[in-house]
């Protein structure tokens, strides 16, 4: 399945600046899951990725947003020490890889791909995706961070 994902989707090289995918039938997540996912439309060039949902949702997602709340390993909360990726504001998506009939594999121009963003994890990102852009940007300026690439708090050298 996941080959075929593949040519689905654009070649990173290829001169592609939107590109849509519609599933047939809406893409169960999990078992006993009721979201699926019925077209991702991936606009490179504003970095935004669309999912409409199989119900009737439609959500458009920020690259930036995907990829400071990437559910991958490397990104989960441990303990009271929470690592918040700064310097996210122009990440872009490269490509898309359909994972099984349950999420996608986003590979991000930083070269970040390991998290799986399963269709109940977009679904729920959709709902609260301002209050979570807030929670991101009161995190970066609780740790003196920046969006911008090299703005954030300097590390002295010794």
């Amino acid at each position: 399945m996941l080959q075929t994902a593949r040519l689905l989707f654009p070649r990173p090289w290829g001169p592609t600046q939107f590109f849509t995918c519609r599933l047939s039938g809406a893409a169960a997540s999990q078992a006993g899951s009721s979201i699926g996912v019925t077209a991702l439309h991936l606009h490179k060039k504003e970095k935004v990725l669309e999912v409409t949902f199989s119900d009737g949702l439609t959500r458009k997602f920020s690259a930036e947003l995907l990829r400071v709340c990437s559910p991958s390993a490397d990104n989960v909360i441990k303990g009271s020490n929470v690592k918040v990726p700064a310097g996210r504001r122009h990440v872009g998506i490269m490509s898309l890889e359909l994972v099984g009939n349950y999420a996608v594999r986003i590979n991000f121009d930083d070269l970040h791909n390991t998290g799986l963003y399963t269709w109940d994890f977009l679904h729920g990102l959709g709902q609260g995706k301002f209050s979570r852009a807030k929670q991101y940007i009161a995190a970066l300026r609780e740790q003196g961070a920046s969006r911008d690439p090299y703005k954030g708090k300097q590390q002295s050298r010794q």
